[in-house]
This record gives structure tokens, C-alpha cells and sequence, in this order.
């Protein structure tokens, strides 16, 4: 007997769907699988051959050859166990044939029977929804991840006798009938934490060069570095920034999803995530932690902070080798990844927020506090390399705030104050580049930037002066057109003022300053 399930395989944050054949047929009795499977795949017809017995299924004494295809595709992850062994039943004859027709199986299988939950749910159960499968049949942890791709049928099963008792004709209402009390017990908590308290800039006393230059920063989507003195509220700034950040569209909110689902950290989301992403790893953290990869590839700290912001304090403290794996990602949104399995893209479109000390101890250029000599100092700021520092578009001094600022009462602005403004410049520039596949100021191309940063021949003469004057590099000096053009749209301007360079080269001068 021949039969054929429908599963999947997650490549980046794609799926891919796999075809699992089953055939029992005379011959010596033995359990072949082939297909180009990885260990954890191979080992699973010990899984099934185990777990069909506890509930109460021995496999004939027959030869049986399990096949995955594609063949020429590597197939990792324990997802299909519930795949193999319902396609073994249906060639035995316990499972309709007509019952696997047109429906999306996945699921791990425990020595007892029962289907424990796998990651990678939601791209898994999107894609084959797209692909014309309406019915799916997932693990009970995983259901309310599958629930969120409208229109497709989730059948959640907790054991192996469910899903045959499913696929045997009996009523799905039937099969779920005990579990209530479960759902009650898993509801409820990681709610909580999304309630906690929100951070608002109108915590922030003083300040007012930062906040200006974070809400430049995100009104144009521009990669920021900010420098000063430990306190002087780098990271408290940070902090709060995505606070001021648009809401996510709903393609961004399913993209996103589907990278956390892939790294396993959707479980028991209610809706699809609609926060923008705040990531912020420790400077120990290893290459392919930030940039994705492994032996089993998973996206990294840059694909989780996706239409988000990545926040990396103590910026030089991060090893070299780490820092330069960004600067591929931030010019064309995406990290690939090589491995020997295959080659795998991960979504990594983020604002990039660094913070970092212009010294060791912190105090540089104060030197009646700064305890550093000047080769320490000068070796500890060319831990960031020229290259990426072109790839920063606002670099901003941070200064110790007064005692008459921090204990100011008057008001300051709130973040949704900010986040209005921040809309309307988005707004303006959606407007403008609506004939074109890219969507803000930080993202206009070379080939671009005389058509909308457009100078008229003073501007040009003073950005010539000033380009030989700061040694810019050709990056550098198109990145201060860009946040000109985004600071012009702040004041609603049409065309680039000087007073929007000069402001815009300020942001410039604070690396010169230090990397000279």
C-alpha cells in the first residue's frame, strides 16, 4: 500500500513543502527512510515506530520505506514525526487515504503518543493556507499560532489516537472536549508583562539636542550613534525610542511574526506581534548571535529587531570581527547566511541605535576626570571601523545634564507628541517616493540623490568646501544629503536650506572629532 502526507520545512523564514511517501509492501520486514534527512530526522521512526505501539498499533512485519521529497532538499527538525507515522497508518489502512487529501500535517511525536509543539508554526501554516490547503493539523501548544492565519481550518491534537480518531470521521468538537480547563491554565500570563509600564521621552529632563536627534533619526529610519559620559542618559534615550516609532503594518506584523515563530518565541501569542521590536544584546555576543546561523540556522538578534530598532550599548566593547558583520546587513536589509545545507535569507530591516563612551573610563575630552593617556584613548575609539561609522547617518554628543535641568519642572514633550510629527514626515515621504521601491529618506540610492536631495550652486560650492574640509568619504557626504532631506521634511520645506546642511554636517562632525 502506497500513501502521501503534505508537511513542510522552514528554510530562512520561508516555507517549503515536503511530501512524505509511505510504502508497505511484502518483502523482508524492515524501516528504511531516505530523502536526505539530518539525525534528528532519522531518529524519529524509533519515535513513531515506539509511540504507534503505546497507542495500541504494532507495524506489520513488511517492508516499509518511508520518502521525503524533494530528495535534494536536507531535512532537519523533529516536525515530521506526525507526517511519517500518519502516512505508515494510511498505508496500513487505519487512515483513509481521502482524509490526508488536501491537508497540512506537522507535529513531534513522544515514546507515549503524545504531539508536542515544534517551531516555525506560522510561516509553516500561512504558506500552505496560500497555497490552496484550508485544513491543517498542528500540535495543541502550537494552535493559537496557526489560528492567526485567517481562513485556514486548525484542527490542535494532543495525541497520536486524536488524530486518527480525526481523521476516522469523529466530530473535531468531541475530540477537544477535555481541554478547557488547560486552555484556562495557559492563558493570562505572558499578557502581564506586555502590560508593564510604558517609557516616555517626558521622562527625560533637558536633553533637548538628543531628543531632537532622535526624532531626526526616526522620521528619516537613520542609523544613530550617540557619545558622551556614563549618565548623561544614552541608553535611557534609547530606550525610548521605539515608543516614537509608527505603528507596524499588517505585512510587517505577519513578516515579524514569522521570524519569532521561527525561533520559537511566539508561543501563546493572542494576535500577531504589533510592537516594533526593542533588541538590545550584551557586547559578549558571538557572530552568528547577532547575525544569525548555526548548526540548525535560526535568524539572529538583527532579523528579531526587524522594522524595530537594535540597540547596542557600550558600542566598542563588542568584538571587531561581531561589529563588521553588520555592514552588509545594514545596506541591503537582509542577512544571508552560508552554510553547507543550503543558503538561507533572513529579514533584517532595522535602525540601528549605538551608544558608547569617548573613552575607557568615560569622561574624554574632561581631563580633569578622564584618568586615559592619549594612545588608550585613540585605541579604544578605533574599535569601530571607519566603514561602519559611514554607515551611521546621526552621530550626537551627549553631555552630563545640569543640576537645574534634572530637577526642572517644567514639562516636556511626550512621546505621542513626538510620534504625531514623526508620522507626518513619514507621510510626506511615502507621498514622495510612491513611485518607487524604497520608502525613506535613509534609504534613497546613489543613483537617486541628486533628484530628490537636490542643491542649488551655493549649497553645492559650501557642501564642496566641507567635504574636503572633513574628509568625508562619498557615503559619508551622501549620508549628510539624506538626513538634510529629513530634516527638511520636519520643517516642511520642499527644498534642502543651508541651515538643514549645517545641522546635518553637526551630526557629522562628532565622529570627525574623534576618529581624526
Amino acid at each position: 500500500m502506497y500513501s502521501v502526507v503534505t508537511t513542510a520545512i522552514v528554510q530562512g523564514i520561508k516555507s517549503v513543502p515536503v511530501y512524505v511517501e509511505a510504502d508497505v509492501s511484502d518483502g523482508m520486514p524492515i524501516f528504511e527512510m531516505v530523502g536526505c534527512l539530518s539525525s534528528e530526522v532519522k531518529e524519529s521512526k524509533e519515535r513513531v515506530r515506539t509511540a504507534l505501539r503505546n497507542s495500541g498499533y504494532m507495524l506489520p512485519a513488511k517492508r516499509i520505506t518511508i520518502n521525503l521529497i524533494p530528495a535534494n532538499i536536507r531535512k532537519t527538525g523533529s516536525g515530521f514525526d506526525l507526517p511519517i507515522a500518519l502516512s505508515i497508518l494510511c498505508a496500513m489502512g487505519i487512515v483513509p487515504e481521502e482524509g490526508l487529501k488536501d491537508v497540512f500535517v506537522i507535529g513531534e511525536i513522544s515514546l507515549k503518543g503524545e504531539i508536542k509543539p515544534i517551531n516555525g508554526i506560522l510561516p509553516m501554516v500561512s504558506e500552505a493556507y496560500e497555497s490552496g490547503i484550508k485544513r491543517c493539523i498542528v500540535p495543541y501548544q502550537n494552535e493559537r499560532e496557526a489560528s492567526l492565519v485567517v481562513g485556514a481550518e486548525v484542527f490542535a491534537i494532543q495525541t497520536l489516537s486524536e488524530v486518527i480518531a480525526l481523521l476516522n470521521g469523529e466530530d473535531y468538537e468531541n475530540v477537544i472536549k477535555s481541554r478547557a480547563y488547560v486552555e484556562k491554565c495557559c492563558s493570562g500570563k505572558e499578557d502581564t508583562i506586555s502590560k508593564n509600564r510604558i517609557p516616555d521621552f517626558k521622562e527625560i529632563n533637558g536633553q533637548h539636542v538628543l531628543k531632537r536627534a532622535c526624532e531626526t533619526a526616526v522620521s528619516g529610519m537613520h542609523n544613530l550613534l550617540m557619545i558622551g559620559p556614563p549618565g548623561a542618559g544614552k541608553t535611557m534615550a534609547a530606550m525610548r525610542i521605539p515608543t516614537i516609532l509608527p505603528p507596524l503594518k499588517s505585512s510587517e506584523q505577519m513578516e515579524l511574526s514569522k521570524i519569532y515563530s521561527v525561533c520559537g518565541l511566539f508561543s501563546n501569542q493572542e494576535s500577531l506581534i504589533d510592537v516594533r521590536p526593542f533588541r538590545c544584546p550584551h557586547h559578549t555576543i558571538t557572530p552568528q548571535g547577532l547575525a544569525g546561523g548555526g548548526t540548525i540556522p535560526k535568524p539572529g538578534e538583527i532579523s528579531l529587531a526587524h522594522k524595530g530598532v537594535l540597540f547596542l550599548d557600550e558600542f566598542p566593547e563588542f568584538k571587531k570581527d561581531t561589529l563588521e558583520i553588520l555592514r552588509q546587513p545594514m545596506e541591503d536589509k537582509v542577512a544571508r547566511i552560508a552554510r553547507l545545507n543550503g543558503n538561507f535569507e533572513y529579514p533584517s530591516d532595522f535602525m540601528l541605535v549605538a551608544a558608547m563612551n569617548p573613552c575607557k573610563c568615560g569622561y574624554y575630552p574632561d581631563m580633569q576626570k578622564c584618568r586615559c593617556n592619549a594612545p588608550s584613548i585613540e585605541r579604544y575609539i578605533n574599535r569601530i571601523s571607519q566603514p561602519l561609522l559611514d554607515r551611521i547617518d546621526i552621530c550626537v554628543a551627549t553631555v552630563q545634564i545640569p543640576f537645574e535641568e534634572l530637577n526642572s519642572v517644567s514639562k516636556e514633550e511626550t512621546s505621542e507628541e513626538i510620534r504625531e510629527r514623526v508620522m507626518e514626515v513619514h507621510e510626506r515621504m511615502q507621498y514622495r517616493f510612491r513611485n518607487e521601491n524604497f520608502f525613506f529618506n535613509s534609504q534613497i540610492p546613489a543613483a537617486k540623490i541628486k533628484e530628490y536631495c537636490r542643491l542649488d550652486e551655493k549649497q553645492e560650492s559650501y557642501m564642496e568646501q566641507t567635504y574636503k574640509k572633513l574628509s568625508l568619504t562619498a557615503r559619508s557626504y551622501h549620508k549628510i544629503l539624506k538626513v538634510s532631506r529629513t530634516l527638511a521634511d520636519m520643517d516642511r520645506s520642499e527644498s534642502i536650506l543651508t541651515k538643514h546642511l549645517n545641522e546635518a554636517i553637526c551630526y557629522r562632525n562628532v565622529d570627525k572629532q574623534l576618529w581624526r
